[in-house]
């Protein structure tokens, strides 16, 4: 997914998010999702497809992403 623009992007952080800065904002774009780090807004973006936001999601959602050590 290339050349979307993110000038008029509506980033969006969770009502659940505890304000300390460690959370990340999503916007909703027109066939797409974008994430970035609300510590670092001009930074990187990662984009998904609608496919992989419903992945990402789901995983985040059943505890599936969780990594151990």
């Amino acid at each position: 997914m290339t050349g979307i623009d993110l000038t008029r992007a509506r980033w969006r952080t969770s009502r659940r998010s505890s304000g300390n800065g460690n959370c990340v904002e999503v916007a909703v774009l027109d066939g797409a999702v974008a994430v970035r780090d609300s510590k670092d807004r001009p930074g990187p973006v990662l984009l998904f497809g609608p496919a992989g936001w419903a992945a990402f999601v789901g995983g985040a959602g059943d505890g599936s992403l969780r990594t151990t050590d």
